[in-house]
């Protein structure tokens, strides 16, 4: 799996968040090589993820991204730009459609995280985060809370 950030490289200023602020934006090529290599490292071995037929019998459109995959990979954009992913306090998702890998070939996981809400009294900011492939959203409902330094500074536990 590759990635492509189309967002400034380098820490992001926490200190000045506001509402609708662009935080990353990035594409992610995910291919069959992309999910052997996820189920290797998961020990996720559903044959939905590498069996055309079995996957079409399951009712699916033929063989489909982890879930925990495209979750990842969807935060991963966030993180960089933050530069401290123990700044992420929670992270949730709703899985809203499949994405269908093709055997040969990858398909391009777009996303971007705004900034959904600022709470300034819990030093955190909630980062709203979408991910589509060809116009299909494919999380739903895709949040992170993340640490501002009002919050580390005045030590306020995760």
């Amino acid at each position: 799996m590759t990635a492509t950030p189309a967002t400034p490289p380098g820490p992001l200023d926490l200190s000045d968040l506001s509402v609708g602020q662009e935080l990353a934006r990035t594409r992610h090529e995910i291919s069959r090589d992309s999910l052997v290599r996820y189920a290797g490292a998961s020990g996720d071995f559903n044959p939905i993820h590498y069996n055309d037929i079995l996957a079409t019998e399951a009712g699916l459109p033929g063989v489909i991204a982890h879930g925990m995959l495209t979750m990842g990979t969807a935060i991963t954009g966030l993180l960089e730009r933050l530069g401290d992913p123990t700044l992420v306090r929670e992270y949730s998702v709703r899985f809203t459609n499949p994405i269908p890998v093709p055997a040969t070939g990858s398909v391009t996981l777009e996303v971007i995280a705004v900034v959904g809400a600022v709470d300034s009294s819990a030093g955190t900011a909630r980062a709203d985060i979408t991910a589509e492939v060809d116009g299909t959203k494919v999380l739903g409902r895709a949040r992170a809370t993340i640490s501002t330094p009002a919050a580390n500074s005045a030590g306020t536990p995760a």
